[in-house]
């Protein structure tokens, strides 16, 4: 990996019992994949979707996208054969799912150092109302950890809730979450949208967790990828106004000014920083392989 800035924008993810899907992912336009061995494949489909999501890495031909793989847990039966199964893969990253305690972290740490992975960044699934209330704890318990990742269908149902158009009932738990990883000083996904053939509603919670200030959203199907790469991205338009911003404020800084004023709007530092980040976005997605 190079020391650009990590587009997540879309992470998607994929079966591991469908080899058809695996492949196809190699020309699809996310940011992400996530091979999945855990919900998305059945009791009897384990063996066969793990040895075909080890040959599909290995095959490579992913260019840019950020692989990483999401395990069984690890007091299931296949978590620690999953765990295994990864340790000379050239992966990005490993996700784990329900993570709730800090001795998990620690037992989760402990498997991925015993095969030899120790520089192996991890990812955490919050999923559950135990891992919202926590999950400050879980995101500083180790270094090692580089994206959160919200799973709102299980916490939805752990809560007793209901999937609403809105999303208010988890907001709480949404900006707790994005909250913990900002202090953590990792990345955070939303979760999926399970209504992905209903464009405006996934569009719609697109933009909600991109004001909110999630790095990107997880997603089920192909399909998703063009509005969450629009919701989470920048336009050319926007690039080119933080390109004015930065100018601008450098003008101000040069000449021992504080503040700077551009189209009528006051320039602080504050502004000047997140024109840095727009830029290095661009500078990311400018510099990628196919």
């Amino acid at each position: 990996m190079n020391s650009l800035l990590r587009l997540r924008r879309s992470v998607l993810y994929m079966p591991g019992a469908n080899a058809r899907a695996l492949d196809k992912a190699r020309a699809l336009p996310c940011d992400g994949i996530i091979f999945d061995l855990e919900d998305a494949v059945s009791v009897a489909a384990k063996a066969l979707a793990r040895s075909q999501v080890v040959a599909a890495i290995r095959a490579g031909g992913y260019g840019h996208r950020e692989l990483v793989v999401r395990v069984n847990g690890l007091d299931t039966p296949w978590g620690v054969d999953d765990l295994a199964a990864l340790a000379e893969l050239p992966l990005h990253a490993v996700l784990f799912p329900k993570v709730e305690t800090v001795a998990a972290v620690d037992g989760i740490v402990a498997a991925v150092d015993a095969i030899g992975a120790t520089q192996l960044p991890l990812w955490f699934m919050i999923e559950t109302p135990r891992a919202v209330l926590d999950v400050r704890a879980l995101a500083e318990r180790t270094k090692r950890l580089a994206c959160l990742v919200m799973g709102t269908s299980d916490l939805v149902k752990d809560l007793r809730a209901r999937h609403v158009e809105s999303r208010s009932n988890l907001a709480y738990a949404l900006q707790r979450c994005l909250t913990a990883a900002r202090a953590a000083g990792v990345d955070i996904l939303d979760g999926v949208h399970l209504d992905f053939r209903n464009e405006e509603s996934f569009r719609a919670a697109c933009e909600q967790a991109r004001d909110m200030g999630f790095d990107g959203k997880t997603l089920i199907h192909p399909t998703q990828i063009d509005a969450a790469n629009a919701a989470f991205g920048f336009d050319a338009a926007a690039v080119a106004h933080a390109r004015r911003v930065l100018e601008t404020w450098r003008d101000a800084v040069a000449a021992g000014q504080g503040v700077a004023e551009l189209d009528g709007k006051l320039i602080e530092n504050l502004h000047a920083a997140e024109a840095e980040r727009v830029l290095a976005f661009a500078a990311a997605l400018a510099a990628r392989s196919p």
